[in-house]
C-alpha cells in the first residue's frame, strides 16, 4: 500500500511539473467529434516536435497576478505542415509573450493527411477558426479584449496565420453564433504565404494541397492574392538568407498590404537563415515584435 500511494505521488508531481513547463491549461480543440476526420487511432509522436497530429488543442498561457492587458495571441508552430516545431516556436514563444502581459494560445493545429481527413487542404484553417473562436468564447475568463486577440506564426505556421487574416470572411467551421473570426492582427515569422510556382514553398503546397493541386487551389491559398481592404493589419520579419524559404513571400505580403493601404511593417535581416539560427536574427527578432506591439497599442509601453 505504502508502495502504491509513493508512485501515486510521483505520478502527480511529474504530471505537476509537465503542465507547469508546458502550459496552464490544455483544451480540446472540438467537443466530440473533430470535424472533417476520418476516424482511426491517435499516432501523434514526439514532444518537443509533433508528427502525425489528428488531435488539435490549445494550450493557454496566461500572465499571473493580473498581469494580463486585454491582448491574446494565438501562436501557429511551423513545421512545413510535416510536423510542428511546438517547443521552439510554440511554448518557448508564449512565455515571451506571457512576460508582456499577453494571453498565449499554442495551437496544436491537425497535420495534412489523406489517412485522418475528408479534405486535408482545409483541415488546418478549420483548426485556427476553431481555436479564434474559442478564445473569444473565453475572453471574459482570461481578462481578454476580443477587439485584441492576433494571431502568430511561424514558417508552414505562417501560412496557417496568414490564411486566417485573408480567408476569415468564410467559416469552415460551424459557427452557429456568428462569432466573427477575423484576427485583429498578424506577425509573421518566415512565413510560408505563396504557392505560386515562383516563389512558393512548394514541400508545404504539396504536403497541403497535393502534387496535382489545380490553378484555383493555389491561387486560393497563396494568401499575398487574397488581401483586400479588410486584412487584418501585419508584421513580417525574416533573414535574407532563408534558404528554405524565400524572403519574397514575406515581401510580396507587405507589398499587398500596402496596395490595399493596411497598416504593415516589415523587418529583413541581412543574416539569420530560416527559424533565425544565427546572429543577429536569433537574439533580436522578438524585440522588434515587441516593438511593432507597442507601437500599435496591443501593449503598453
Amino acid at each position: 500500500m505504502k508502495i502504491r500511494n509513493l508512485l501515486t505521488v510521483a505520478l502527480y508531481l511529474i504530471l505537476a511539473s509537465t503542465i507547469e513547463a508546458v502550459g496552464q491549461q490544455v483544451m480540446p480543440l472540438y467537443d466530440g467529434k473533430i470535424p472533417n476526420s476520418i476516424d482511426k487511432p491517435d499516432q501523434e509522436r514526439g514532444t518537443d516536435r509533433l508528427t502525425k497530429v489528428s488531435r488539435p488543442t490549445l494550450t493557454v498561457f496566461a500572465p499571473l497576478n493580473g498581469k494580463a492587458n486585454g491582448t491574446a495571441i494565438i501562436i501557429c508552430p511551423g513545421g512545413g505542415y510535416l510536423a510542428l516545431s511546438i517547443k521552439t516556436e510554440g511554448y518557448d514563444v508564449a512565455k515571451k509573450l506571457d512576460s508582456l502581459g499577453i494571453t498565449a494560445f499554442v495551437l496544436k493545429y491537425r497535420l495534412p493527411s489523406d489517412s485522418s481527413m475528408i479534405d486535408k487542404s482545409i483541415g488546418p484553417l478549420q483548426d485556427v477558426q476553431r481555436a479564434i473562436m474559442l478564445v473569444k468564447m473565453h475572453a471574459g475568463e482570461y481578462h481578454i479584449d476580443t477587439a485584441k486577440i492576433g494571431i502568430m506564426g511561424f514558417s508552414a505556421g505562417g501560412h496557417v496565420a496568414s490564411s486566417a487574416g485573408t480567408h476569415f470572411n468564410r467559416s469552415f467551421i460551424d459557427n452557429p453564433m456568428g462569432i466573427n473570426l477575423r484576427p485583429a492582427f498578424m506577425i509573421l515569422a518566415y512565413p510560408v504565404i505563396s504557392f505560386t510556382d515562383s516563389i512558393g514553398f512548394k514541400i508545404s503546397r504539396n504536403v497541403l494541397l497535393g502534387k496535382n493541386a489545380g490553378i484555383s487551389q493555389i491561387t486560393f491559398f497563396s494568401n499575398e492574392l487574397q488581401v483586400d481592404k479588410n486584412t487584418p493589419p501585419a508584421f513580417l520579419i525574416q533573414a535574407e538568407d532563408d534558404e528554405l524559404v524565400s524572403v519574397k513571400n514575406s515581401i510580396v505580403f507587405y507589398l499587398a498590404l500596402q496596395k490595399n493601404k493596411i497598416p504593415a511593417g516589415l523587418h529583413i535581416f541581412p543574416k539569420g537563415k530560416h527559424a533565425f539560427v544565427l546572429e543577429p536574427a536569433k537574439s533580436n527578432w522578438f524585440s522588434y515584435c515587441a516593438q511593432w506591439l507597442q507601437e500599435n497599442g496591443w501593449i503598453k509601453q
